[in-house]
């Protein structure tokens, strides 16, 4: 298999040769138009689906005056109602991206969970809402598997990590934007006047923007509709001599997972809890700051919604250019090792934010945390790719994603309102709950990335 760097890295003229076939145009060493409009859609795709669902997070507060929920039934909300449908679909949408048509998949999915979030809005009870959020994480469960395989087969190799770093941006660009335009819109919708309005007269303002927020969905799935399926690309001796490649059976995916199982099994586990702070810290820390600094909505919306935004694009679309950086220090394995390097770091600055004692302290921490855990985004999705033969790419994305959700969605927001309620029992030291989380994940993923890391380096050297 064709080794994958990073962007613009220096690459030995009998690698090209080897994997260039003879005349192909600079265009495609670059990328085609065609290639660019995908990522284009695709990372808006990606951040639709980021808002659809993160709004939640800044209406905390009307969903529990309105339900008169705590924060562990709220967190179901965030987690559990939206996972529990996510890790049953992933694997299902995982092996249909490898066998079937991968633009189908994503425009059906696209639609299905705009027409769920939107459906959140219509909620009249707890239930409702658990139940249009099931809806809405088994919808998206199709976007990473089928994502990240037609990705993969639309670009040439030197280009998959920057397009990946261009699509990753999605999850900042949809957190932000969610804080952003979801507080502007709760303020908005205090003074909208929608009396003899059918249905609309009677919603809430949090009911207004779950409604709004499900529109731009179907606007991505209709721009999906030029998008033209790449052929797939030979990743593995499994090819006809036209290059495109041939069904994996089931028995070869699993030998294949057990050849590889010292990098599949540390990585399954050590991305999954580096996964937790990213989750957790949007999840919450709009309302520590609430909470504990008396900060209006609005304003932290804003804020900390430009803070997630900026920071976290920012640094899932430089990380090639850092990984390149560990690469020229003789470091093969820089796209693991970079995201080994920023799980060091975040074990103590989640610690920081006990210590917290002003809004700017704890937004300046939450802002340098969504640097550090948006950088390995990108490189942790092209490192998997890399190693992964092109017919089970799909499969163990899914798989990937099951992990991650589990971790991410499902754990990261309910310990989080566990230690808090059962705890601390203040709801006021949400913030202490949220360091202690963050921090002892981070702990735990660095030991399962280092124990990754040389089998990583092994299955680089020798394709599966």
């Amino acid at each position: 298999m064709t080794p994958i760097l990073p962007a613009d890295a220096p690459v030995d003229p009998a690698t090209i040769d080897a994997a260039t076939p003879a005349g192909r145009s600079g265009e495609e060493e670059r990328g085609s138009l065609a290639g660019w409009y995908l990522i284009f859609v695709l990372t808006l795709a990606y951040t639709c689906s980021f808002i659809d669902r993160q709004v939640l997070n800044l209406l905390v507060g009307p969903i529990k005056t309105a339900f008169g929920l705590d924060d562990t039934r709220l967190s179901l909300l965030q987690g559990i109602a939206f996972t529990s449908a996510y890790v049953i679909m992933s694997p299902v949408f995982g092996r249909v991206a490898d066998v079937g048509n991968r633009k189908r998949v994503l425009m059906f999915g696209m639609m299905l969970w705009s027409v769920g979030t939107s459906c959140c809005g219509l909620a009249r009870s707890y239930w409702q809402l658990f139940l249009a959020r099931f809806g809405v994480g088994g919808a998206e469960a199709c976007l990473t598997p089928a994502a990240w395989s037609i990705i993969a087969d639309a670009f040439p190799p030197r280009m998959i990590p920057r397009a990946f770093s261009i699509y990753m941006m999605g999850p900042y660009l949809g957190g932000g934007l969610a804080l952003i335009f979801g507080g502007l819109l709760l303020d908005a919708a205090q003074g909208w006047h929608l009396a003899g309005i059918p249905v609309l007269q009677s919603m809430q303002p949090w009911q207004l923007v779950f409604l709004l927020a499900g529109v731009p969905g179907l606007v991505i799935a209709a721009m999906m509709t030029v998008v033209k399926e790449p052929l797939r690309r030979a990743a593995s001796a499994a090819a006809t001599g036209d290059g495109e490649v041939q069904r994996m059976s089931g028995a070869q995916i699993r030998d294949t997972f057990r050849r590889g199982r010292g990098f599949y099994a540390n990585f399954y586990l050590g991305m999954p809890l580096f996964i937790i702070p990213l989750y957790a810290f949007p999840a919450w820390m709009p309302t520590v700051l609430i909470r504990k600094f008396g900060v209006p909505a609005s304003q932290v919306g804003v804020q900390y919604g430009v803070a997630v935004l900026v920071t976290g694009s920012l640094g899932v679309l430089v990380s090639p250019w850092i990984a390149r950086a560990v690469e020229r220090l003789g470091r093969r394995d820089s796209l693991l090792a970079v995201a080994l390097g920023c799980c060091v770091l975040m074990v103590p600055l989640s610690l920081a934010l006990m210590f917290a004692n002003s809004y700017e302290a704890a937004l300046s921490i939450a802002t340098i945390a969504s640097i550090l855990y948006s950088v390995p985004q990108a490189l942790s999705s092209s490192a998997l790719q890399l190693v992964t033969p092109n017919r089970m790419r799909g499969i163990a994305s899914s798989i990937y994603v099951f992990v991650i959700s589990i971790a991410g969605l499902a754990f990261a927001p309910t310990v989080v309102a566990l230690i808090t309620d059962f705890v601390f029992k203040d709801e006021r030291r949400v913030g202490d709950s949220l360091a202690i989380t963050c921090a002892a994940a981070a702990a735990a993923g660095t030991i399962f990335l280092a124990r990754a890391l040389p089998h990583y380096r092994r299955m680089l050297d020798n394709p599966l």
